[in-house]
């Protein structure tokens, strides 16, 4: 495991880490502790020390086992989670100083941690990016030390750039891939002068990337691949980054081309991402064991060439550009 230092949070923190939310099962198939918790250790026993969660993840069910798991190990593990989507209706005037206070000692309940390494606002409604008094909330937080740190997870690149004018903002969770490229075009930039963090999430567009869908593929009725792939639910830049399934496999296929060799492209899509020097973690979701070795692997496999790296950008070019890139 490699690891860098995430902007001016100063942990370091592994470059593969874990996104939590549908450890312990399928997204919306139950939750399972003993699952979690093998996923979790075998995380950590690969050199993860970040693991990242949320409050709404299995109704808190996903920030105890990471606590729990957390606890129990001798290694310092930098737990992230994250608070606001529990509001509902989802609004900005439901953002609150109380609700989100509250939402902190819920978390802190839920981890029987002491304190949260990174507390990060949820995809807010981007009129809370407006709102300093919302942001003041955390440094009172910190200084009562309940966190250390404040980030937020944005759904847009915009989003993003308003939220580094804040100074208390350490990190910047954004999705960013191979079929979401747009965040590399001047936010990173950005977010890397203001020594602000920046946490990739999505990274293999809900599974797209790991070449192994074909337009037959079925998911159940309570993930979010099935019912939220035109944004019935939430942001539809969740479900595959945005890109229609269809297509998203038609450009995973022209992406094989390039790879003739290899069975699971997540890898290569991993290493992809961590071309950049702006990107402090990837979060893959794992919801078996196997997904995370698989995620862990991406130093078992030789570098990108730069024939390499050019043909999966003309795949993002032909297949998916036109449709994504100015969305988010």
């Amino acid at each position: 495991m490699e690891y860098r230092i995430l902007g001016k949070t100063g942990f370091k923190i592994s470059e593969i880490s874990l996104g939590t939310w549908q450890v312990g099962g399928k997204w919306g198939s139950g939750f399972d502790d003993k699952k979690a918790e093998e996923i979790l250790n075998t995380a950590i026993d690969s050199g993860v020390n970040f693991i990242d969660t949320a409050d709404v993840y299995e109704d808190g069910l996903s920030e105890a086992a990471v606590g729990r798991v957390v606890r129990a190990r001798s290694e310092k593990i930098y737990v992230a989670t994250k608070c606001g989507r529990r509001i509902s209706p989802h609004v900005n005037e439901g953002y609150t100083p109380e609700a989100l206070t509250k939402f902190v000692e819920d978390s802190l309940k839920n981890t029987g941690l002491d304190r949260l390494d990174l507390i990060q606002l949820h995809c807010p409604p981007t009129d809370v990016y407006y709102r300093p008094e919302i942001f003041q909330v955390f440094e009172q937080l910190q200084k009562q030390g309940k966190i250390d740190k404040l980030g937020v997870s944005v759904e847009k690149v915009e989003e993003g750039i308003k939220a580094l004018e804040y100074e208390n903002v350490s990190s910047v969770q954004i999705i960013y891939n191979l079929f979401r490229q747009r965040p590399q075009e001047k936010f990173f930039k950005m977010a890397s002068q203001k020594n602000v963090g920046i946490i990739v999430r999505v990274p293999l567009a809900s599974g797209l990337l790991t070449g192994k869908f074909s337009k037959n593929s079925h998911f159940s009725p309570e993930d979010h691949r099935n019912f939220n792939r035109n944004g019935e639910a939430f942001d539809k830049g969740e479900t595959f980054a945005g890109v229609n399934f269809e297509r998203g496999v038609e450009a995973a296929n022209a992406l094989k081309a390039v790879f003739p060799d290899k069975e699971n492209l997540a890898p290569m899509a991993l290493k992809w991402i961590l071309r950049q020097p702006e990107v402090g973690t990837v979060i893959p979701g794992a919801s078996k064991v196997e997904h995370l070795r698989s995620n862990v692997s991406v130093y078992d496999a030789p570098g990108l060439s730069e024939d390499q790296i050019e043909q999966m950008n003309r795949v993002y070019e032909d297949f998916i550009k036109e449709e994504v890139h100015q969305r988010w």
